[in-house]
């Protein structure tokens, strides 16, 4: 009977071995690349041996030839980023769990010799997890699950690298564009400030006049330092986000930002286009039916969480008779007199319904992040335009009109300066509303594809965790 069992195990598992998970060729890469290109159109590269390295420099030292823009930066950071390259580590890990999963059980072969008075006991045991042989569909179902939220987990990881390196790429080139004009602009307060002095000592300039025109001065020396630190950490942090060592260090970003486009987008159904593309929202759903398969496996086993089949053959050597065998089998099985399974039910449970309240929490706030994005595009746009429009060309008008009336000598040179002044003011103010908008612009493509900062509370590692203990231990 002892032979039968034991053969009989190896039966189950070797019918379970035949529906178990295979290591995949790349990692289950395939899927974070289809999903990042179509939401951002760039490429992705899991970086694993020592060609594949070297492909890779070859490829981000080609883009760094040239003058950079946000899509080249993005995709530098997307094949040289080692944070992300450390998120696809943790999809081969969950890979690695999958494949577990989907194993069955290894069975215990014991072997014990007893002896004394020329008398020996030689005993052989095959021990079997009925339980867990039994699970094994529904434990490997969940870990599917659970890898496909791994692998969704990747793609955020991706998309929220990509959109912090645009957001730095905005604000790095809009530092570098202020720094343009501050230089120019403290060019030519140093040149009135030493006017003023001379006119001064002259006596054709008072007091109160000269100051105004050497504090213009100095506070424009002082702005210019400040934009060329800010320019000088924008460019470092976008350094960082590419990850660029030593050799890369030296890449080229234009003075300026681009023209604004034509025309904003319109998007009527941004909230259903968020609550559909939303990868953060995909990531929750997934979640919530593994919990649910979870819950479901936990109230099937509730009362039975051991069950061990073991086969047992015997040999028994008597020196007053002839040896004999002995063959048999031993059952273990959990009495569930204190645990009925009321607890791992109970904690399965509110699992559940924790995932559920956070699912339906994001959704909402889904709905309101794309809402409030739209708005702020459409504003930052409207702003931004109005500077183009409307601001600079009337400073410019007034400019011209200001050096004709000048060249006739009908304003002096201090009006002119003063006019300078304001229209420095006006150039400055389009640029931060250029730079306002193209970081909307992010945001917004954010708001509808995912890649934003993890909502709060709203962790999905931490719930899936919480989980471990709610499927019997399997």
């Amino acid at each position: 009977m002892a032979h039968h069992l034991a053969r009989n195990l190896l039966l189950v598992a070797t019918l379970a071995l035949s529906g178990c998970a295979a290591f995949s060729p790349d990692s289950g890469m395939n899927a974070v690349s289809d999903l990042t290109s179509q939401t951002i159109n760039q490429d992705v590269a899991f970086v694993r041996t020592p060609e594949g390295a070297g492909a890779v420099d070859a490829r981000v030292r080609k883009l760094l030839t040239r003058t950079l823009n946000a899509e080249r930066a993005v995709q530098i950071a997307l094949l040289n980023n080692k944070g992300l390259q450390a998120a696809y580590n943790e999809l081969a890990l969950a890979e690695t769990d999958l494949v577990e999963q989907s194993l069955p059980p290894n069975p215990v072969f014991s072997i014990s010799r007893i002896s004394g008075n020329g008398a020996s006991e030689i005993e052989r045991q095959v021990v079997g997890d009925i339980l867990a042989l039994a699970t094994l569909p529904f434990r490997s179902d969940i870990a599917r699950e659970r890898f496909r939220q791994a692998q969704l987990r990747a793609a955020l990881a991706t998309l929220r690298l990509a959109a912090d390196v645009r957001r730095a790429y905005v604000r790095s080139v809009a530092a570098n564009e202020m720094v343009v004009l501050l230089t120019d602009a403290k060019a030519t307060a140093e040149s009135t400030a030493q006017l003023a002095v001379k006119l001064g000592e002259t006596g054709a300039l008072n007091k109160l006049d000269q100051a105004r025109e050497q504090v213009f001065y100095a506070e424009t020396t002082a702005d210019l330092a400040a934009a060329r630190q800010t320019a000088a950490s924008a460019r470092e942090r976008l350094a960082r986000l590419m990850g660029l060592w030593d050799d890369g260090l030296d890449f080229r970003l234009p003075n300026q930002l681009p023209p604004l486009p034509r025309r904003p987008q319109a998007l009527p159904s941004i909230e259903a286009d968020a609550v559909a593309h939303r990868i953060d929202l995909q990531i929750a759903r997934l979640e919530l039916t593994a919990l649910a398969k979870s819950l479901n496996l936990t109230e099937t086993t509730r009362f039975v969480t051991l069950l061990d089949l073991a086969g047992i053959s015997r040999r028994t050597q008597d020196p007053e008779g002839a040896p004999f065998r002995e063959r048999g089998f031993d059952v273990q099985f959990q009495i569930p007199i204190f645990d009925g399974g009321e607890v791992r039910v109970r904690q399965a449970a509110e699992t559940y319904n924790l995932a559920f309240n956070r699912l339906t929490e994001r959704a909402v706030n889904v709905r309101s992040e794309a809402r409030d994005a739209y708005r702020t595009y459409r504003s930052s746009y409207d702003i931004a335009s109005h500077y183009q429009r409307e601001i600079l060309p009337l400073r410019k008008i007034i400019t011209e009109e200001m050096q004709l009336r000048f060249s006739s000598m009908q304003v002096d040179i201090f009006a002119l300066l003063t006019e300078a002044r304001q229209r420095l003011a006006s150039l400055r103010g389009a640029i931060d509303a250029r730079q306002k908008f193209f970081l909307a612009q992010s945001d917004l493509q954010t708001a509808v594809n995912g890649g934003g900062a993890p909502a709060s509370g709203g962790d999905t590692s931490t719930t899936i965790a919480a989980a471990a203990s709610a499927d019997g231990g399997h």
